[in-house]
Parts: C-alpha cells; structure tokens; sequence
C-alpha cells in the first residue's frame, strides 16, 4: 500500500525525522474538487488506500492519512505536517485540501444518545473537547459536513468523519492547466522471438543475446524483453541427454556468470534488460526467476509466483511469494513470468503499485499454451489500463526434456481506447520466426486513458465491494 503510494505521488507523501528516525508521517493525492467535496467513504475516495484516485490533472489535494508516533507527540510533528501539507498545495497551485477528520471522542457520548451533529457543534462552540477536530479547527480547516460509514473500522469516532476544507489563500484559476504527471514522453519497448538452439558454450549463448540487445540499442530502445526459460539452450552445450530434473538442476549452475555478464551487457548498451527467466537454486528450493538488468547497473528478481502443473512435476519448482514493481528511469514496471499472466489477481497488485507497463516473459510448447497467454495478457492490459509487452521462445533443443517444441508469436499490447493502437497490439511478431518487434508506448495516453478514456475501469471499480489483499 505504501509503495503504491510513493509510485503513485512521490512528492504527495511526507515524513517527519527525527535523529535520523520516521516519527511522523502525512499521505496525500490530488484529486478533483467536485469528487472531493461530494459523499464518500475512506475506501472509495482512496481506493482502500492505495491512491489510486489520484489525478494529476485534479485541482485538490486530498489527505488520506496522517500519524505520528505516539513517544513523539508533544513537539509540534503532527503541525509541522500539515503545515507542509499546505505548503504542497500551494507549490502545486491547487484550490486547497479536502479530507474527512476524525472524532475520537464521540463514541462515548453517542453512547449516551448525543447525535454527531450535536457533538460537532459542542466542540466548535468549546462546550466540549476533541483532540483531532480541535486541532483541525485551530489549523484554519472548515467544516463542510458529516461524512457517515466514513471508515468503519474507527469506532472512536463511531464510523463517522468530520468533512474539512483549507482553502488555499493563493490559488489562482489559471486557464492554461499544467500537467503534474510524473512520467512524459513515449517508451520504446523491444521483445525478442529468441530461437533456442544448441550451441557449444557459454560465451556462444551469450553472443547470442547479445546480438538482440545490440540491435535493439541501436535502434534506441529502453527495454529488451527475452523469453522465459531461454537460458536451457546452455544444457545444449554439456553434450550428453538430461532428464527434466537433471536438466534443471544443472542449470542453476550458470547463474552467477549469467547475471553479471548481462548487468554489464544493460550497463555498456544503455539499455534495461528483462533477462527472461533463468532457474535458480534459493536455499535448495528451485524458482523460476526473472532478473531484471537495468542500465544504471541495479540487478532485480522476480521468481514466478504460479507454476505450472507441469513445471511442478517433472522440476519440482516452487512458487515465488513477493510480487512489487521495480523502479525504472522509463516509471515503474512489473513482471508476470507466463502461467502468472492468467491470473488476473497478480496484475492487479502490480497495477495497485503503480505499474505502468508489465513484461510476461514465456515459453509455450503449442498454439492453445500461447493463446492462453495472448488472451490473458490483452485481458490484463484492458482492465488495468496498462502496456503489456510479451515475449516467447521459438525453436527446440533435441537433447533436453521439455524443450522439445515450442509456439510463439510475441506481442506487444495495449489497452484497447482511441488514444492506442488498433485491436490494442502495437507490434505483433510473426509466429514462429526468430525476429525481434519495436513499439513507441505513449505514457501521457496512458494516464490521459485513466482519467478521462472511453472507459475508466482501473478508477472505476468498486472499491466498497471488493479489493485485492497480498496476505504475505
């Protein structure tokens, strides 16, 4: 949740330090004011706290939560963060802020039949005292009504919220909106159709690779995307017949040479690298793991989450449990390795982190596996609103099980709205063909797509009926 806000509205999330520790801290977003200022619950205006709301275009800022740490208060924390609140606002020439305060008092005298109206009304007056309205009061926040089932889980305040209003003293209705979004400009994305084939060594592998990521440089891509389970064409090179287990296992032994050579290969090139997927031993327990190379020289993993039944039997592979986004100089991305793109849940929680555009690296044997995946992937680009850019492996290694046949045809897609590419495919590779696909993903048409597109579904989702909730 945290991460999806920091992604979402860096600048919109303040801390308060104190020797070197958070003691404090305020989550905000923008939002427009007629959405702000009309009835809502916590959850719907919030998105259950992910932010999802926000609207760099909006012209209020919205505060969704503000703490302090209890062995702190006493030195002005909570002050100096609303202070900083409207600081923001005014930087960003926004009308104001808008949010629904609590009243951690009224439950006890609701209890003895005194009506919120009645109760709000006694701490205006100072006929009674509530710490939080106070407060708010004295900081220059209006009341301009009662929020009822605001949130229910506080029941100090029995459920309900005090809706606020600070008008920002200095907001000017300039004609001429300015656009506050965090990303700009176009991302141009390369998927490799890679081959798989016997080669004789390592380095012949990796020359290989290398060919794709070179091309893809130089036509100034900034990322390359490979296919799942590519690296297996090494097992080639060992001469002898491996079983499913075997070839697998053996595998693993090249991870440290693969992950350095191709972090210098995304460092010397410029360009960021999703390194399909290559099998890893952790602890003894074997993932299927995507290393993402980026080209300022961070390494990150994303080991697939669902096997499939077959990868479960013959390699015993485990399913991962950590599923986040990964910051890139081109905005936040994520991976879904295969299988991982047929469940919608996952992408949502990447999207509910900020994702933008999600790489499905995969490796397919037949037509329905690979239709399986192009369908998914589409399906998950329309309902959250993001790029998605697949890439498969084509070709057969003889001599290793499970590699005998495969069936791709990599795309790169897109919702499906006017600003985007007809039938949403930006770049469609011919089936079963060693080739690599281009496209230009616009971000701006993105985010336009999720304000004001056609349709809304990333925004427009019940969120007082249903979430999505990572239990690990």
């Amino acid at each position: 949740m945290i991460r999806s806000q920091i992604t979402t509205f860096p600048e919109g999330q303040l801390i308060a330090l104190y020797d070197k520790k958070i003691v404090g801290h305020a989550a905000t977003f923008i939002i427009d004011e007629k959405t702000a200022l009309a009835p809502h619950t916590w959850i719907e205006i919030t998105a259950n706290g992910y932010a999802l709301r926000h609207d760099p275009d909006g012209d209020i800022l919205y505060g969704m939560e503000v703490s302090v740490d209890p062995d702190m208060r006493g030195i002005r924390i909570g002050q100096r963060l609303y202070n900083m609140r409207k600081k923001l606002s005014t930087t960003l020439k926004l009308k104001g802020i808008v949010f629904g305060g609590r009243i951690p008092n009224y439950a006890k005298h609701a209890k003895k039949g005194l009506s919120v109206e009645d109760y709000i009304d006694a701490v205006t007056t100072k006929k009674m005292r509530d710490p939080v309205l106070g407060f708010q009061l004295r900081n220059g926040f209006e009341i301009i009504g009662i929020l009822e089932k605001y949130l229910m889980d506080d029941k100090e305040s029995a459920g309900y919220a005090v809706h606020m209003v600070w008008r920002n003293p200095h907001y000017r209705d300039d004609k001429i909106k300015q656009q506050r979004g965090r990303t700009k400009g176009s991302v141009r994305i390369s998927c490799v159709q890679f081959q798989v084939r016997k080669v004789d060594s390592f380095e012949n592998f990796i020359k290989q690779v290398e060919y794709f990521v070179d091309i893809a440089s130089d036509y100034r891509a900034d990322f390359v995307v490979f296919p799942e389970l590519y690296t297996l064409a090494l097992l080639s090179a060992e001469n002898k017949k491996h079983t499913p287990e075997e070839a697998v296992r053996d595998i693993t032994s090249y991870t440290d040479q693969y992950i350095e050579v191709m972090r210098e290969m995304a460092i010397s090139y410029n360009i960021n690298i999703i390194g399909g997927t290559h099998p890893t031993l952790v602890d003894d327990k074997l993932y299927n793991i995507c290393y993402v190379f980026l080209r300022g020289g961070e390494v990150h993993k994303q080991a697939k989450i669902q096997p499939t039944p077959n990868e479960k039997y013959w390699w015993h592979m485990e399913g991962g449990d950590d599923l986040n986004v990964i910051q890139t100089d081109c905005g936040p991305i994520g991976v879904l390795v295969c299988y991982d793109s047929e469940f919608p849940e996952l992408a949502r929680h990447l999207a509910d982190q900020g994702a933008l555009i999600l790489f499905v690296p995969y490796c397919t044997d037949e037509r329905q596996g690979h239709l399986r995946v192009q369908y998914c992937s589409q399906a998950r680009a329309i309902e959250n609103q993001v790029y998605v850019a697949a890439a498969g492996v084509v070709g057969n290694i003889p001599d290793v099980e499970n590699m005998d046949i495969h069936y791709a045809s990599s795309q790169i897609m897109t919702p499906c709205d006017f600003p985007f590419a007809r039938d949403g495919v930006a770049a469609l590779a011919a089936p079963n063909t060693e080739t690599i696909i281009f496209a230009d993903l616009n971000i701006n048409d993105l985010l336009m797509a999720r304000q004001s597109g056609t349709v809304q579904n990333f925004k427009d989702r019940r969120f007082d009926l249903y979430s999505v909730n990572w239990l690990k």
